[in-house]
């Protein structure tokens, strides 16, 4: 009789949580909401939450090498890009957004909502795996404040191969990460880890840290050798499906890892000591404090000197077991490592599976010691939403916060500009605004635009692009975020081992840029530590250049870029 009452009236449950479960639980306690049933309400929140994001045309890596690799399967069927460098990445996101395409229409709109399906998905993902390791509240909370960290809000509308590795690679955990998963759960592990390693290939990371782990319990116990064994082996598979597509790769272009200059700077140029230890301590901040994310693991810290609260049994409330907290450890080490030595850019999305486990393991602590812990999760909600429109007080991508926004509509607004005051010209300018005058399907131009290509806007090359005389406007920008003179840190990255290990430069303002050129600034906008400004240039041109565009020198050789914008080889 008391359980039917508990039944009929969900009221009773116990807990301040009584209508999030009444949502999440269907009629008992121990039958939870389907995953099917979760999703679509992640969905409309993805959907809802990035509105205002939906119509931006493509941005950076997405033109650069994304948007091109999965255009060029759209229209031809072909797994490996034309129109842009190689870099063997494997073809999932753009065999995905083909799909979407071929269905929907080619429209940056189609694509953003295709995305946000992935993000919804991965997130789902997230709710699944936290309430297996915890309950129900926790999984809530988690899912919410992984959709609100900024780098994965960011990543959540971008054609990026990251948010697909990351759904990938949680549906992978929510089956694998068990002290000793089922033959079923292996597999199930197994398939998901290789749609990740499928959709980028440094996910692979994950699966075969999980198999070292599994081989290393089967020597540990000799009593579970059997299972631990067949973990390892399923853990290892994924490797089967990206070496077939690598073996692919090599037999269409000659090239295993793609074109050499790519390989060169992910996987040759980092190969120093003193680069790792760079780029290591740029990891270990990118998971401690970078976007805010101090603010929800301070609390943990300072949660952990409080006793484990009790429930009303008596019994201590139940942390995240030992094993399942050291192999979360095990995975964040290998990444941490892994990351700090492949990859000339040292970006935050690279580690975007690492996030949801971190604040898993944030909200977990405070569930088991702060009574009040519904107010950290608010806290923590709070400084990403802030991370999300303020600009932190350190070098970053743009990418991992709004601060892209505001970029693309400064190019939208300076391009508009070139096609006024300069219709049918020659333009100087430099990557990705290369690609945005010279490849309509990008969102920028209707047409093409004749474009004479510089690396950037150093003083080098502004002195090179001084020697010609073969365009009629500049279209020069900030290549990266510049910090304000007023920190006393502003100008740590300009050191000189910046600029040799990850292509750090200085752009010249807009006003030199016009000085040297011999040209007339006519337009200038500046948000959020970024500028954007046009030049034009009264001579007579005797002929303009055939081609869209025309390298100052061998534009598809250099490693050009510098963090946080990198060049289409880095991605």
């Amino acid at each position: 009789m008391q359980a039917s009452n508990r039944r009929l009236n969900p009221a009773s449950t116990p807990g301040p949580h009584s209508l999030l479960n009444q949502f999440l639980f269907r009629r008992h306690r121990d039958e939870p909401a389907p995953a099917w049933m979760v999703f679509p309400v992640l969905y409309a929140f993805v959907f809802l939450t990035h509105l205002p994001l939906l119509r931006l045309p493509y941005f950076w890596d997405e033109a650069g090498y994304y948007i091109p690799a999965a255009y060029d399967f759209f229209r031809t069927g072909s797994l490996i890009p034309y129109s842009t460098l190689s870099n063997a990445h494997p073809p999932l996101p753009a065999m995905y957004l083909a799909f979407w395409w071929k269905l929907s229409g080619f429209t940056p709109v189609v694509t953003r909502l295709a995305i946000c399906m992935v993000a919804a998905f991965a997130l789902t993902a997230v709710f699944v795996l936290v309430r297996r390791l915890t309950n129900t509240p926790v999984a809530v909370a988690t899912t919410l404040l992984t959709a609100l960290y900024p780098v994965w809000f960011t990543q959540s509308t971008l054609a990026q191969a990251d948010i697909y590795a990351a759904a990938g690679t949680m549906w992978a955990l929510a089956y694998g990460l068990h002290e000793l998963p089922s033959a079923r759960n292996g597999w199930l592990a197994a398939l998901w880890f290789s749609l990740a390693a499928l959709s980028k290939e440094t996910a692979i990371v994950m699966p075969l840290t999980l198999a070292a782990w599994h081989g290393w319990e089967m020597r540990r116990k000799p009593e579970a050798a059997r299972g631990h064994g067949r973990a390892a082996m399923q853990f290892a598979l994924p490797m089967l499906p990206l070496c077939a597509w690598y073996a692919y790769h090599f037999h269409r272009t000659g090239y295993i890892f793609g074109n050499p200059q790519f390989v060169r700077y992910n996987a040759v140029l980092t190969l120093h000591l003193l680069r790792f230890m760079l780029a290591l301590a740029q990891r270990l901040m990118q998971v401690t404090i970078y976007m805010n994310l101090f603010v929800p693991i301070l609390c943990m810290v300072a949660a952990m000197f409080l006793p484990a609260l009790r429930r009303a049994d008596g019994a201590r409330r139940p942390r995240v077991s030992w094993n399942a907290q050291a192999q979360i450890g095990l995975l964040l080490l290998a990444n941490i490592l892994f990351f700090s030595v492949v990859g000339g850019a040292v970006l935050a999305r690279y580690l975007l599976p690492l996030y949801p486990l971190i604040l898993l393991l944030c909200v977990s602590t405070w569930r088991r010691r702060v009574e009040q812990w519904p107010w950290i999760v608010a806290l923590s909600a709070v400084a990403f939403l802030a991370g999300l429109f303020v600009n932190p007080p350190y070098r970053f991508t743009p990418e991992d916060n709004l601060t892209y926004r505001s970029l693309i509509v400064m190019q939208q607004q300076a391009i508009a500009q070139v096609l006024h005051r300069a219709p049918g010209g020659t333009v100087l300018t430099a990557w990705p605004a290369t690609d945005e005058l010279t490849k309509p399907e990008l969102g920028y131009v209707r047409k093409p635009v004749h474009v004479v290509a510089i690396d950037d806007f150093s003083p080098s090359q502004i002195e090179a692009a001084a020697q010609l005389r073969n365009y009629d406007a500049a279209l020069v920008f900030s290549t990266k975020y510049q910090l304000t003179n007023a920190l006393g840190w502003s100008h740590f990255g300009d050191g000189e081992w910046n600029r040799k290990y990850f292509g750090y430069h200085s752009d010249l303002p807009p006003a030199l840029i016009a000085k040297l050129l011999h040209g007339d600034l006519v337009w200038q906008i500046r948000s959020q530590g970024l500028w954007t400004a046009v030049l034009l240039f009264n001579r007579p041109q005797l002929v303009h250049l055939s081609s869209r565009t025309v390298p100052l020198q061998a534009y598809a050789a250099t490693t050009r870029g510098a963090q946080p914008f990198q060049p289409r080889l880095s991605r």
